[in-house]
């Protein structure tokens, strides 16, 4: 079965990170500290045919791990716990997820790979192991959907489904996996309604 991977992950900020662009002198670079990815198929019944999720140990550029900040924590759930028993190294969890993948397309709402990617190896001193033409911006997608460009602007990942009125299960906004469960949810029900055909996700 043809299938198209959707993803999300969560990149490490302090409260006002994100109005600074992290050019603050006491932001954390943004590396990741979680992946979540769903494997979508883009056949029959468009069934979601598994999921995958990592905690990455996130280092700074000297190697050194960086502590999450109760900001952080309370914005992701993700805490020092999660990471200390459950992380692994970044290029790891790259290579796990690209496992996962079969060699599908990553989607993610909006470039999410440039910090998973472009940043976190940069900044781990290690090469990018899954290349930039695996990626594509599935706002791209919605956008073949029908949905209006203002609504798009205003509607981040967690809020997808729900803005198309879809039932799920209770999902946290901004964890990486149910991040990407809502996105991957909505692209289901648009492709099960005919607002999205399957092919787009190889023409675009």
């Amino acid at each position: 079965m043809k299938t198209a991977i959707i993803f999300d992950c969560e990149f490490l900020c302090l409260e006002g990170s994100q109005r600074r662009f992290w050019c603050a002198a006491h932001d954390p670079d943004p590396v990741i500290a979680q992946i979540g990815a769903v494997k979508l198929g883009l056949e029959d019944d468009f069934p979601l045919l598994g999921t995958y999720k990592a905690y990455i140990r996130p280092v700074d550029r000297f190697g050194r791990r960086y502590a999450l900040d109760p900001f952080f924590t309370k914005l992701t759930g993700i805490t020092e716990e999660d990471v200390e028993t459950e992380g692994v190294a970044l290029g790891e969890a790259l290579a796990n997820v690209d496992r996962f993948s079969g060699g599908a397309r990553f989607w993610s709402w909006g470039k999410d790979e440039l910090n998973m990617i472009a940043i976190s190896c940069y900044i781990a001193g290690i090469q990018p192991s899954i290349p930039a033409t695996r990626f594509d911006n599935a706002v791209k997608l919605l956008i073949a959907a029908g949905m209006p460009i203002e609504d798009l602007a205003r509607t981040p990942s967690n809020k997808l489904a729900d803005y198309y009125g879809v039932e799920h299960p209770p999902l946290h906004g901004h964890e990486a996996l149910d991040d990407a469960l809502s996105l991957a949810y909505t692209l289901q029900h648009l492709m099960l309604t005919g607002k999205l055909r399957p092919d787009v996700f190889e023409r675009l």
